[in-house]
């Protein structure tokens, strides 16, 4: 398994400076996370998101990882089933060791 960090995922309830929304998704984040020391990402999830209430009160931490099933199998919870997030990019939200992590796989 390989997994290189990527990010610190904060949920704010107000939003802050260079924010963009997703539509879909209907949460508002930060545009990039290198625009923070520390890689952060802030998170504003409006009503009728698709992401779970556990993500809008909690951080989570971010990984690139070569392959998420291993992952998913070692988790204590999945609380956000793998999607597609681009051209073969997809992303998950697993409950490890009471933490929150985002799984990031990008086969390209």
């Amino acid at each position: 398994m390989s997994a290189k960090y990527m990010h610190v995922g904060i949920p704010v309830t107000n939003k802050k400076p260079n924010m963009v929304y997703n539509e879909g998704a209907k949460f508002w984040m930060s545009k990039s996370v290198d625009d923070y020391d520390y890689k952060i990402e802030y998170l504003k999830f409006e009503e009728g998101t698709i992401f779970p209430e556990i993500l809008h009160k909690n951080p989570h931490v971010a990984y690139q990882v070569d392959d998420m099933a291993k992952y998913l199998e070692e988790a204590d919870r999945v609380i956000v089933e793998p999607m597609e997030v681009g051209p073969k990019i997809r992303i998950a939200f697993i409950v490890k060791d009471e933490t929150i992590f985002e799984l990031y796989e990008d086969k390209n």
